[in-house]
């Protein structure tokens, strides 16, 4: 556990694996890790009235996009934080007022473009990032935006990066199950408005979704729920209605998630966020291979801070970045020390 100045919420890993980059409120902290743990060496401040949310680093690592409730997503230079030069904060992407709201960012597989989930605007803003580097920031950036459902929190992009998923907590206003939405990444690039492939019921309050790493399944936390649901990707663009595998039953109001070790593990953030008095919060280690089989697949759990959020795995696979937001730690678990890192090869 590495304790930092404020509740983290969005979090990075470098490339290289040297760096954790959080979101903390009103700044961006860059963490030097070691084989001591790790130790906060300077906070990149945002644009004023900006309060940091997802994160997400471009393809190449270059970039850091850190979602703000105030616009969109402001752009950092990650070699320009790390050394602690001027001008690491490039510039915002930013949604034409008066919508409100980022919460998490997903890009196209060259990086040019991002997606940035509105959770205030029913949508998806598209972004051309590219266009914002290379000429500076500004309406231009601005493609449109994908309709999606009330809340829209949760995103993230398949392997191949042709297919973007993001989770609304409810359908419509009033409804009582949340959506995830498949979207076409090549249409949402040039036709926004018309990206949808399909949207499906996701359970109570869905808020985050990844897919593992083969492309196959993809994952939702239903926070409401209490549960990890699971979904065939070809389903989800081929035959909506029978996309759904299984529900997993987890610990109390999941919200972040990951696939580890070579996609065998899902690690599940176990939040208590609005049910404290119902236990400790933990991260549930849930075996892929179980869930498939139909078989009880919680295989343990690991310990947390309070309020365990966003998380993320390291590229060499070896490390798993969790963001505690109630106790304000960033949590480092070495992932192959679990079960299932036996064969994995990645």
């Amino acid at each position: 556990m590495t304790k930092v100045p404020g509740p983290p919420f969005g979090v990075a890993i470098t490339p290289n694996g040297q760096w954790d980059l959080a979101g903390i409120g009103k700044y961006v902290g860059v963490v030097r890790t070691g084989a001591d743990g790790g130790h906060l060496t300077r906070l990149v401040k945002l644009p004023a009235g900006d309060s940091a949310r997802g994160e997400g680093l471009t393809p190449d690592g270059k970039y850091l996009l850190v979602a703000n409730l105030k616009q969109g997503a402001d752009v950092i230079d990650v070699a320009k934080a790390i050394k602690g030069e001027p001008g690491a904060l490039l510039g915002t992407l930013a949604v034409p007022a008066p919508a409100k709201g980022a919460f998490e960012v997903a890009f196209s597989a060259d990086g040019k473009f991002a997606f940035v989930t509105m959770a205030g605007e029913k949508e998806v803003a598209v972004f051309n990032l590219g266009l914002a580097l290379t000429q500076g920031f500004g309406p231009a950036d601005y493609v449109g935006a994908v309709p999606v459902g009330v809340t829209t929190v949760g995103i993230a992009a398949s392997p191949d990066h042709q297919w973007l998923y993001a989770t609304s907590e409810i359908s419509v206003s009033g409804g009582t199950y949340g959506l995830l939405s498949t979207i076409n990444v090549a249409k949402a690039e040039t036709d926004p408005a018309h990206a949808i492939v399909s949207n499906v019921d996701a359970g109570c309050r869905p808020v985050r979704v990844v897919a593992d790493p083969d492309g196959k399944t993809v994952w939702v936390t239903a926070r409401q729920s209490n549960a990890l649901v699971a979904f065939s990707a070809s389903k989800l663009v081929t035959d909506p209605r029978h996309a759904l595998i299984r529900w997993v039953r987890v610990g109390v109001q999941p919200i972040g998630l990951a696939a580890a070790n070579c996609g065998s593990e899902i690690v599940v953030a176990d939040s208590h966020r609005f049910k404290a008095k119902f236990g400790v919060p933990n991260l549930a280690v849930v075996s892929v291979p179980d869930v498939l089989a139909g078989k009880p697949a919680v295989v343990g759990y690991l310990a947390a801070g309070l309020v365990p959020r966003e998380m993320t795995v390291s590229s060499s696979g070896k490390t798993l970045l969790v963001g505690n937001y109630g106790s304000g730690q960033l949590e480092t678990v070495n992932l192959t020390q679990l079960p299932g890192a036996k064969g994995c090869q990645s």
